[in-house]
């Protein structure tokens, strides 16, 4: 990739030493997934396919999660040639491989990444070998099992990491429990949610933000490279002042994005968080902003299975007209102040500075 002639030098060496370790875990990641392939192989190879599936799924991806933990172990004092930083990156890109391919057979998404989601992939491959029962069935529960095997493997690549500090481990096993608690409660919350107080959406929403995404995004990663690296407890904590807000404004603009995005840019269908009856902060401003009449137009079809693209473009109106979106826009912006004015007080080099402001760039002002 070629920089531009008027990059400062230090954002250049930046985005040098970013592209060079997101190479390193894509090869690594390869690698490992291969040789997995190998032995799942040496059981059948009829059962190759699940490692197949997970190897397709993590050719992709911005390798945001790996960044954060690569800056924070350099701002931390880590040596860039690390290894450990790269197994930390692979094992937390399957870990991130099994978020989605459980997040899409909750939320039934056919599409990730502009692809068909794990769950539909098997769907296809039932079809196409022609076998007995529900080809839906068979998709849901061999997605499931490739995503616990992505966490099986996610937790193998972390433990072979060398002198892992105790601090990591403990950040890495709350990483994984709250993950999954805020997984949980975003389903709580569609079930529930035309039953609780509207007024207490919005804080509902923001709490699902931080546990389900977050939190596993940005804090964590980062606080896992700074914990690599022997931080002590006063820098990690002035890395979370940074990256969790951070965390916060990534998830919200993917909440934008799953409604107001391009579909050949995000990989999503265009209001598919609507479809999906995702209760975001998007809707939890709406439920406050709108009218009755579009109140109830709101809990009653959100997420309806019959839902039309009619009802969606009128679901999407409402949230632009009542200021819903305009309101999760402010949200973005205090967040992505509040992340900034913390990074500019990180203790760390100038160039770990140059490197952070780039991955924050690209958190906050992105397209898909």
């Amino acid at each position: 990739m070629s920089l531009p002639d008027s990059l400062p030098s230090l954002e250049a060496e930046a985005l040098e030493l970013s592209q060079t370790y997101t190479a390193e875990v894509a090869r690594l990641l390869e690698e490992f997934l291969a040789a997995k392939s190998v032995e799942v192989g040496q059981i059948t190879t009829s059962a190759v396919e699940i490692v197949n599936a997970i190897t397709s799924l993590t050719k992709g991806g911005k390798r945001l999660r790996p960044l954060f933990a690569f800056w924070g172990f350099l701002g931390a004092g880590g040596a860039k040639d690390s290894t450990d930083i790269v197994r930390l990156g692979v094992a937390l890109e399957l870990f991130q491989a099994a978020a989605l391919i459980h997040d899409d057979i909750i939320d039934n998404s056919d599409t990730r990444r502009g692809q068909p989601s794990v769950h539909k992939r098997f769907e296809a491959q039932h079809q196409k070998l022609g076998l007995a029962g529900s080809a839906a069935a068979y998709g849901s529960a061999s997605a499931i099992l490739a995503g616990d095997l992505c966490l099986s493997l996610s937790e193998e690549c972390f433990s072979e990491i060398e002198n892992l500090p105790k601090e990591a481990r403990v950040i890495f096993n709350r990483m994984r429990t709250q993950v999954m608690a805020g997984q949980y409660l975003d389903v709580l919350e569609e079930s529930a949610g035309p039953s609780y107080d509207p007024r207490e959406a919005v804080k509902r929403a923001r709490t699902i933000v931080r546990f389900k995404s977050a939190k596993y995004s940005t804090e964590n990663p980062f606080l896992l490279g700074g914990a690599l690296a022997g931080a002590n407890e006063e820098l990690l904590e002035s890395y979370s002042a940074f990256a969790l807000p951070l965390g916060e404004a990534f998830q919200l603009r993917d909440d934008v994005l799953g409604v107001f995005g391009d579909a050949e840019v995000t990989g999503k269908p265009t209001g598919g968080d609507l479809i999906e009856g995702k209760r975001t902060e998007l809707i939890a401003h709406a439920l406050l902003l709108s009218t009755d009449e579009e109140r109830e137009f709101i809990q009653s079809r959100l997420g309806a299975v019959d839902m039309s693209a009619e009802e969606v473009s009128r679901l999407s109106n409402i949230l632009r007209d009542s200021g819903a979106l305009k309101a999760t826009e402010n949200s973005i912006s205090e967040l992505s102040d509040q992340s900034h004015r913390a990074l500019k007080e990180l203790p760390i080099s100038p160039r770990a500075h140059a490197g952070l402001q780039q991955l924050s760039d690209a958190v906050t002002k992105r397209s898909k």
